[in-house]
């Protein structure tokens, strides 16, 4: 670039030297031009030379300028120093490009696993094979394993590519045991930043656990096995401190001793997510059983005052003494066994490990319900147990309201209540939740399935304004 055209603060920068030859040039054609008209002026034809030159001259300048115009050899932007035009200043010329560029089809986000060999060239073909299909790449993860490596893709694909076409160009540059779904907007979120977040909620709140493996390792079933059975009986098979992978079947080592089983039968799992899951696992361990202190206090339609918080194993003397002030067909709804054996299943149920526990707290301090959101496999229990003396007053509806909203909140896609078909109080708390219900009856017992999509949230029956913790659901 010359010196001319370089800017400083805004303006061109003129050197001093190129103004001299610029002055000195000009007095030269002056003195030639002034000796070339003395010597035509003072000759016979002097006058009319003269003007013939004049003529061709203008000529030749108004011939030039009708060119440049029309075939517009006007220098780039990048070497005069010009800025482009906005879109406001863009002409008919930049228009008509416009419309003539070809118009992109609705893309479709798909996540895609495949194996290729660990050798140089091998991610370059697949990456080429996928844009000869228009195919853009979004994020990119890769999974190191004993022979290849396992590259998972986020990509956006035109809407007319189907699964089958993008599996058969990924297999034709090298792919191996290829593994395609649909995505959507929430996989747009990279993979450092959705681990950081699993992590967070984890240290919140125990029970959140189950629910952060889920989402660290997509559609799987997760149990979490007690190291003794509340019924009795032998506990599952010890694993060792680091835990147990195989293919797709990963065994983690419970914070309280007991055993986590991850299964996910369509696609095994890597060393690298097993990595990740067993650092969560042992996040969840070092810190120790937590549970959110929030708790909302709410009016019943009689004045009362009650307290709804989130209770754990702390609760545990208190649960038992609700037991003793209840009537043996209340227990014997709720726990469809022998009576003796209720406070058994109490450690259990109340273990933030298993699920997430309401408790229902009069002003005097004594706890009278119970409500609980238990992780079952790929299911979400629901169960209930309020004081006979407490019964017939909304607080199971209110209960099943917010065991509801949290099971929205985890992503369930629904839940289940075992009853018997006797237990009318259950039966119509379920139905007051404005869900699709499914019954089925088996020897007296009845298991109702709500489904949670669309979630639709009644009229609360309490009537309760105030402040709500982030582990309940939003009141309307």
């Amino acid at each position: 670039m010359s010196d001319v055209t370089r800017a400083r603060h805004g303006r061109p920068v003129h050197h001093w030297r190129r103004d001299v030859i610029e002055l000195a040039a000009l007095f030269t054609a002056v003195a030639v031009a002034d000796a070339v008209a003395n010597m035509i002026g003072h000759g016979p034809d002097g006058p009319a030379l003269l003007l013939v030159s004049a003529a061709v001259l203008v000529a030749t300048v108004g011939f030039h300028t009708w060119w440049a115009r029309r075939h517009g050899h006007a220098p780039p932007t990048g070497d005069t120093g010009a800025r482009p035009r906005s879109a406001e200043q863009a002409g008919p010329s930049d228009q008509s490009r416009e419309s003539t560029a070809p118009v992109s089809e609705d893309g479709a986000l798909w996540r895609m696993r495949t194996t290729v060999k660990d050798e140089p060239g091998s991610l370059a073909a697949l990456c080429t094979a996928l844009a000869d299909q228009r195919v853009d790449i979004l994020s990119l993860q890769t999974h190191p394993l004993a022979e290849g490596t396992v590259d998972e893709f986020l990509l956006r694909a035109p809407g007319r590519l189907t699964a089958a076409e993008i599996t058969r160009a990924v297999s034709m540059a090298g792919g191996a045991g290829t593994w395609i779904e649909r995505a959507d907007a929430h996989d747009l979120v990279d993979a450092p930043t959705r681990v950081l977040g699993l992590a967070t909620r984890t240290a919140l709140d125990a029970a959140e656990l189950p629910l952060a493996l889920r989402q660290l390792l997509g559609r799987c079933t997760i149990r979490s096995l007690p190291a003794v059975p509340a019924g009795g009986g032998r506990g599952p098979e010890p694993v060792p401190m680091e835990g147990a992978l195989e293919d797709t079947v990963m065994r983690l080592r419970a914070p309280e001793g007991g055993v986590i089983t991850v299964e996910r039968p369509y696609l095994p799992f890597t060393p690298t997510e097993f990595a990740r899951a067993r650092a969560l696992v042992e996040l969840d361990a070092r810190l120790g059983p937590r549970v959110p202190r929030s708790q909302d206090v709410l009016t019943l339609p009689e004045g009362n005052h009650i307290t709804v918080r989130r209770a754990d194993t702390g609760d545990l003397a208190a649960a038992k003494e609700m037991h003793e002030r209840c009537s043996a067909r209340t227990l014997g709804m709720r726990y469809h066994g022998p009576i003796g054996d209720a406070d058994r299943y109490l450690n259990h149920l109340l273990s933030p490990r298993f699920g997430r526990t309401l408790a229902v707290q009069t002003a005097s301090g004594r706890v009278v319900g119970l409500g609980h959101l238990l992780w079952d496999g790929d299911e979400t229990e629901v169960a209930l147990l309020v004081e006979d003396a407490w019964q017939r007053r909304g607080i199971g509806a209110e209960l099943l309201r917010r065991l509801v909203g949290m099971a929205v909140q985890a992503g369930c896609e629904s839940v289940y209540a075992v009853t018997q078909a006797s237990n009318t109080g259950m039966v119509a708390a379920m139905r007051g939740l404005g869900l699709p219900l499914d019954y089925q009856i088996e020897e007296g017992t009845l298991v109702i399935t709500a489904r949670l999509a669309p979630p639709v949230e009644p009229e609360g029956a309490l009537g309760v304004t105030g402040r709500l913790s982030s582990d309940t659901a939003p009141r309307p």
